[in-house]
């Protein structure tokens, strides 16, 4: 059974809506943790605003924040899962979605042409959205999640080497920390994603799906990567920032840390900072037309995160 193009647009458009408006609960419990540990007096009082902001939020049904981010959409295909117009017609609706949900809810126009400066006020130009896919065997749903993550600060990258090892990266994302706090460049506390290995363009693209594609207290499937994962964490959070930068101890909310195959001479190493919104939101579509909404994207799975070929066990 074909899945009606109608139905993509009208959940891509509902989870616009509730990603600018509704906090994930994993984020909001974070922060709530966070209420019970941070010392300083700054930053408590700015974790106790975010929580009074969002509750305004969703009483109001406004966006929690001012800035709406540039939307984008992460689509997970079922291996048996059809589409009326197919692939261009979901990337159609979803242009469509993202339009109509800047003027409904409404979004800021935040999309520019970067040398023209030119705009349609609809978050929607070359490039924009931005749609990555992913496949998932023996399912005859869709999943779409957007995210609406700010596009200016909070991500650094860096070639380390394999000599650097564990400790390199435990040096360059405590940097990468600190410098995002002393510049104000990171909205904290934040869900941290660090992308290792792959080429350039994978490790980016690793990190930024690790902070917004997984929620707070997900580990890694890995148990080394995530005893590192928790390390990290705690060590984020002994650099003395606290919630937006001030004198405290809530700089991370969780760390998720995503590795690809690399270059044997390189460990390529990205951060992502994914701000104190967290907007993200998914829907699922099944065959038979039922959509059911979640805010936990589930994208990272045993398909996803696949080491070899089949018949190589």
């Amino acid at each position: 059974m074909a899945i009606d193009i109608n139905t993509v647009e009208e959940a891509a458009l509902e989870i616009m809506k509730r990603a600018a408006i509704d906090i994930p609960e994993d984020y909001s419990n974070g922060i709530s943790a966070m209420q019970k540990t941070e010392t300083g007096k700054l930053p408590r009082f700015v974790l106790h605003a975010m929580v009074d902001n969002w509750e305004a939020a969703s009483k109001d049904r406004r966006p929690m924040c001012a800035d709406t981010g540039v939307p984008r959409y992460y689509v997970k295909m079922g291996n048996h899962a059809s589409v009326e117009t197919g692939f261009i017609g979901i990337e159609r609706a979803l242009r469509k979605a993202t339009a109509d949900a800047t003027v409904a809810i409404p979004l800021r126009p935040n999309r520019v042409h970067p040398l023209w400066r030119t705009e349609h006020n609809n978050n929607v130009g070359i490039n924009a959205p931005e749609i990555d896919w992913s496949f998932e065997p023996d399912a005859d749903w869709i999943d779409i999640t957007t995210v609406h993550k700010g596009g200016l600060f909070g991500t650094d990258y860096r070639m380390l080497f394999p000599g650097d090892g564990i400790d390199g990266i435990k040096r360059f994302v405590l940097d990468g920390l600190i410098a995002f706090g002393k510049r104000g460049l990171a909205c904290q506390p934040a869900i941290v994603g660090i992308g290792i290995g792959g080429s350039k363009d994978t490790c980016m693209q690793l990190g930024k799906q690790a902070a917004c594609l997984r929620t707070v207290g997900d580990r890694n499937p890995d148990p080394k990567i995530a005893e590192l994962e928790m390390e990290l964490k705690k060590l984020g959070n002994s650099i003395g920032m606290g919630a937006m930068g001030f004198v405290g101890s809530s700089m991370v909310v969780d760390c998720h840390i995503e590795v690809g195959y690399t270059h044997t001479g390189g460990m390529p190493v990205s951060i992502h900072t994914f701000c104190l919104s967290s907007r993200r939101a998914t829907a699922r579509i099944h065959a038979d037309g039922r959509i059911e909404y979640r805010t936990d994207p589930q994208w990272f799975t045993p398909y996803t995160r696949r080491e070899t070929v089949e018949w190589n066990r």
